[in-house]
């Protein structure tokens, strides 16, 4: 019992640590449907609403966002995915970064 009651608490660390971001950092999210000029200014605007959004850079070719956090803040997985499909976009992927 002791065995999987340690396996599962290790699961929900790793899960836990797997979908948030490191305070200031930055999140990467391939995102379907990115194609004008139009879909980038509506990520834009519905990141740009968020307290621990810096900055948002959307790239149209390789059909990516880069969003940079604000010192202290983060955006876990859940709330990234939950942005994205509010502008009317399908993710792909997210990871984070330093």
């Amino acid at each position: 019992m002791n065995k999987i009651l340690s396996t599962v608490a290790i699961l929900i660390a790793l899960s836990t640590t797997a979908h948030s971001a490191h305070p200031g950092g930055t999140i990467y999210a391939g995102v379907n449907g990115l194609v004008c000029d139009f879909c980038a200014r509506a990520l834009e605007k519905t990141f740009g609403k968020e307290e621990a959004v810096e900055s948002i850079n959307v790239d149209l070719d390789e059909k990516t966002i880069i969003v940079h956090l604000n010192e202290g803040h983060t955006l876990d997985s859940k709330i990234v995915t939950q942005l994205i499909t509010d502008a009317g976009y399908d993710v792909r992927n997210i990871s984070y970064g330093e």
